[in-house]
């Protein structure tokens, strides 16, 4: 080899060397598939929830085999843990031993907005907002509420992208240690 293929092969491992870092210094990245699949995951979570699917199993199968789900007034800390594990998260599904627990007479709908997704090194993580609308038309039409939002991490299983933590936050509600302690809501008061 002369010295100027040698000159010219130091450059290509350099230049090589340079991209190959760069690119590792961006860190983890998600396709465009991942994307959309972390978002049907999200959208389809509104309605599993809402039509306790499979005496609440199917609630339960949007999480990991050991996925939470909790509550925190802020966020980014201060979560407290509710539901925890595949027959917790059912029971938080609105499923139970007796099957699925009856409908309110004004049943809500949520509707998840401003979701923002961004890949970590364990899977993906989002935030977004949660708004619901009230099945109970009045003078000014069925109420829609701010509820906070929810700060979510992510896994991909064998089966596909599931929750592996989801966190309700709502700064406006004093949350208590278990769900089964929260005083009924008042939405005229809200």
């Amino acid at each position: 080899m002369n010295k100027v293929s040698l000159g010219l092969a130091g450059v290509a491992l350099a230049a090589g060397l340079v991209i190959g870092n760069a690119i590792a210094q961006r860190g983890p990245k998600l396709d465009a598939q991942d994307y959309v699949d972390i978002r049907q995951l999200i959208d389809g979570y509104s309605r599993v929830l809402e039509n306790c699917a499979n005496n609440g199993n199917d609630y339960a199968n949007l999480y990991t085999s050991d996925g939470t789900f909790g509550v925190s007034q802020t966020w980014g800390s201060g979560a407290k843990i509710w539901f925890r594990g595949r027959e917790q998260l059912a029971r938080a599904g609105g499923g139970g031993p007796n099957g699925c627990r009856p409908p309110g007479p004004n049943p809500e709908y949520h509707i998840v907005a401003n979701v923002f997704i961004t890949p970590t090194p364990d899977g993906a993580k989002s935030t977004s907002t949660l708004l619901t609308i009230q099945n109970k038309t009045t003078e000014h039409g069925d109420p829609i509420h701010w509820e906070g939002g929810y700060e979510d991490t992510y896994a991909k299983s064998p089966d596909g992208w599931r929750f592996k933590s989801r966190v309700h936050v709502w700064n406006e509600v004093k949350w208590t240690d278990r769900p089964e302690d929260m005083p009924p809501r008042k939405l005229a008061d809200e």
